[in-house]
């Protein structure tokens, strides 16, 4: 592995991150045990980071049981702020939510700090100042290493450093923003915006969440697809695209699962992609790639079928303002439209 530096933290990492969401017992492998097997088999070919959250179920749980012995070779990052109950208070990024989550985080992964704790939604409900004093004040008393954060939007990572410069506060050091061949919108202004503040970036679902592993095909059986367990892998436009990166895969002689891997860590602001496997077949199909570099011919083909800085549709994962999601904050009083 060639380690690279996590923004400014001086934390070295390796360029391919293991998630840890496949293994939560009811989500992914339902084997803690092999979730083990799988933690330790990525530690030894050289991957030293580990990505969780607390809304993961139980996965804190077992990537906790599954490092004894091994903690203080791991960079451990977890998540909070989505929701963790029925309680409107178990979630967010209020300093009361915070400094609570933090502790049931610490207790869960059997550790006594946090090397990288990530705001895992960004909270329009709370000032950024209050967010930042709570994950200052974790900094100073040990708990964490640094702070960061996920899906953020450029203008939001922009208002928190310059909140943290203007209150003396410690300032988000990472982003974890979606990127892969099909979604490329990070390149637009997300991915020069944590370059401009030597933020590093841990990217999610270089494999398009499924998408890119060639397993699901266009008109091809999937039980995925007749679940409808994803709406994005029935987005013909996004199949579409899949269709032409498994014939360039086949050109340059690559798995396409390779292919998309070396896409996402090629770009200069990425620090590392966020691998999820779930079974020891994935983890060893994906380490056999690590040390693929694609030449710019590739590159630029890669290009012609989806343009730099362009998403073909979205996850079902990612981030919508609120702006989004709610009418009501697009439209002005029915009286005031009535008057004008």
């Amino acid at each position: 592995m060639q380690y690279r530096t996590l923004g400014r933290t001086g934390i070295k990492v390796s360029p391919y991150a293991l998630g840890a969401l496949m293994f939560a017992t009811s989500v992914g492998n339902p084997d803690p045990e092999d979730s083990a097997r799988i933690i330790h088999r990525a530690l030894d070919a050289g991957i030293n980071l580990i990505d969780t959250a607390d809304a993961y179920r139980d996965s804190e749980e077992i990537v906790g049981r599954a490092l004894k012995g091994r903690r203080d070779s791991v960079v451990l990052a977890t998540k909070v702020s989505m929701p963790m109950g029925d309680d409107p208070n178990q979630r967010g990024a209020s300093r009361r939510w915070i400094v609570t989550a933090v502790e049931n985080s610490l207790r869960r992964l059997r550790t006594d700090h946090i090397d990288l704790y990530q705001i895992h939604r960004p909270d329009p409900t709370t000032d950024i100042e209050e967010t930042l004093s709570a994950l200052s004040d974790l900094i100073r008393g040990g708990k964490v290493r640094a702070i960061g954060t996920s899906t953020m939007p450029a203008s939001d990572i922009v208002e928190a450093q310059w909140a943290a410069e203007r209150r003396g506060l410690e300032r988000f050091h990472t982003e974890q923003p979606p990127y892969s061949l099909l979604n490329r919108g990070i390149e637009r202004e997300v991915l020069p915006t944590a370059q401009r503040y030597g933020m590093g970036t841990l990217v999610w679902g270089p494999l398009g969440q499924g998408l890119l592993t060639g397993r699901v095909r266009k008109g091809g059986p999937n039980e995925l697809r007749r679940a409808g367990f994803f709406q994005h892998l029935n987005d013909d436009r996004r199949l579409d695209a899949v269709e032409q990166f498994i014939s360039l895969a086949e050109e340059s002689g690559l798995p396409l699962t390779h292919l998309a891997m070396a896409f996402t860590i090629a770009h200069p602001g990425v620090t590392s992609a966020i691998i999820g496997p779930r079974t020891m077949s994935h983890l060893e199909d994906l380490l056999a790639g690590t040390d693929v570099a694609l030449t710019d011919d590739i590159l630029d083909r890669i290009d012609e079928i989806v343009p730099p800085g362009t998403d073909i549709g979205t996850l079902d994962q990612a981030y919508l303002p609120p702006a989004l999601q709610h009418p009501r904050l697009r439209r002005r009083p029915t009286d005031e439209r009535t008057a004008a």
